[in-house]
């Protein structure tokens, strides 16, 4: 009986709170369009035959579009369907101002910290002794998503979010200089009250702390006012892009990154929000199987620029972002191999994240390990994943047994049957739900970040990750690959065959909007 009146206070929070005035304030905006369309309707033959030419332009404009031919076929449908909605509705979301100015005011400040992100040239000559096509690699990296290569750097492999937290909050005690943490969830309970409690007395030690989380943290988890409380503690707050009762796009581009960057010597990403159900203190999908690295070493001013490149989009006075500089170890040791971050970005048409992991597939010579909490592919994706099985690496994907988005969970099983038609052996983690976004290869290399294998990671959020190459750390990862794997049931052809009809249907129906999803 409590839990349920307890339901019903936070359903009641959430309908007459700011979600539910978001929620209203849109389906109003959604209802006016209607609404001047229905006025204007004795003018619609002419209106319509304008349209229909406006339509057959936007049309030829999308076939011509660089973009991927599943996001093409979502606006092709309604233009088809709805010539003068469709039409007017893609122009108005071309058209979006706020997408123009984070996308503008984001190419400045990345020119900023060009001059501090320069590839370091003895390290591009270690990395030519080892792979010629890793050094090709990190040149791409380099020029087109602005993220050198580094030796130098100590990698720690975390094989679940309890383990991070540990060592996230010995890690924070220890600051001298300054913290800046960038997270996509953050709700107050057992993880989130223990770290502010430390950022805290950080502060008041003199410690500079900047705290930057998404928007979309304003709609339940935290009040809109939070920044201004944060602020009052003595740590600078800023929310990213908070929902506004307004149809806009840019909204639509969420800041999915986990950053922590403590001193500029030490660094912390991965799957792991902070919230209790990534640490299992809090159970909703059963076990949450999660992971995560620590940074020590020069590879870590990558993530410090990221960080201070996403907190300056709105910022009006320049950053001195020297302050924040370590200088660079004198000798490049080997033995450590080499540590890449990097950033993606939704404004640059770079994807980066899905070049990588694409790269990872097409250069591997005996295995390619995947942990991924989605499974929503584009054809690009799909033929990679394929071609690696095909030509003999043995290609293996964990996905959630218990899913946390039920939609999401009946799309990604569209793919199940063609993959394992392939070769691709696909296997569910029974004990729960997996959010890890793991690539490990051939005990040579390895990605650990926040990028899922969906369209919302690889195309519309902002993301970051670590590619380790010839770290000791990588066979850690594989190591807890296939613990892992002893945890999960194999899915097969006949599985896929019986699986529910309806279930089948609902998901190939959703496939018409997997670019959204």
């Amino acid at each position: 009986m409590k839990i349920s009146i307890k339901k019903a206070k936070k359903m009641l929070r959430i309908v007459f709170g700011r979600t539910g005035m978001v929620v209203l304030s849109l389906l109003l905006q959604v209802a006016v369009l209607f609404g001047v369309f229905h006025f204007l309707g004795e003018y619609m033959v002419y209106i319509y035959g304008s349209f229909t030419l406006l339509s057959v332009a936007v049309m030829i404009h999308i076939l011509n579009e660089k973009s991927d031919p599943s996001f093409k076929l979502v606006w092709i449908i309604p233009v088809l369907i709805f010539p003068v909605f469709g039409a007017c509705f893609y122009l108005f979301v071309q058209l979006q101002i706020g997408t123009k100015f984070i996308a503008k005011r984001l190419e400045i400040v990345i020119k900023e910290t060009d001059p501090f992100l320069e590839q370091n040239e003895e390290v591009i000559e270690n990395l030519k002794k080892e792979s010629l096509h890793m050094t090709r690699l990190a040149n791409y990296m380099n020029q087109r998503g602005g993220y050198p290569i580094y030796q130098n750097t100590e990698v720690t492999y975390f094989p679940l979010g309890e383990d991070k937290f540990e060592e996230m909050k010995k890690q924070l005690k220890a600051a001298k200089k300054f913290i800046f943490l960038e997270y996509f969830i953050v709700e107050r309970g057992i993880m989130w009250n223990s770290i502010l409690e430390i950022l805290e007395e950080k502060v008041k030690e003199g410690v500079e702390v900047r705290f930057l989380y998404d928007g979309m943290c304003c709609m339940i988890l935290l009040p809109y006012s939070y920044p201004e409380k944060m602020k009052e503690k003595g740590i600078k707050c800023k929310m990213f892009s908070p929902i506004k009762p307004a149809l806009s796009t840019y909204q639509n581009n969420r800041d999915h990154r986990k950053i922590l960057v403590i001193d500029g010597h030490t660094a912390f990403t991965g799957g792991v929000n902070l919230a209790d159900e990534y640490i299992n203190k809090v159970e909703r999908f059963g076990h949450w199987k999660d992971t995560a690295i620590m940074l020590k070493g020069d590879a870590v001013k990558s993530f410090t620029f990221m960080f201070l490149q996403m907190w300056n989009i709105n910022e009006r006075e320049k950053e001195n972002y020297s302050q924040y500089l370590l200088p660079p170890a004198l000798e490049q040791k080997g033995e450590l191999g080499f540590v890449m971050p990097y950033g993606d970005s939704p404004m640059d048409k770079e994807s980066v994240g899905e070049l990588v992991y694409m790269d990872i597939l097409d250069t591997a010579k005996r295995y390619v390990h995947i942990m991924t909490p989605y499974l929503i592919l584009d054809s690009q994706m799909i033929r990679a994943l394929s071609y690696a099985a095909k030509s003999g690496v043995e290609t293996v994907i964990i996905m959630p047994h218990i899913p946390d988005k039920i939609f999401a969970y009946l799309l990604a099983r569209t793919y199940y049957q063609e993959l394992l038609e392939a070769g691709v052996k696909i296997y569910e983690y029974t004990p729960g739900f997996v959010h890890a976004k793991v690539f490990v290869s051939d005990d040579e290399k390895a990605v650990v970040g926040t990028i899922n294998l969906d369209f919302r990671s690889l195309y519309l959020h902002f993301e970051c990750a670590g590619m380790i190459y010839k770290n000791p750390e990588v066979k850690k990862i594989e190591e807890d690959f296939q613990n892992t794997l002893l945890k999960c049931q194999e899915i097969t052809i006949e599985e896929c065959k019986k699986y529910p009809f309806y279930k089948k249907w609902v998901g190939k129906v959703l496939r018409l909007f997997a670019p959204l999803m």
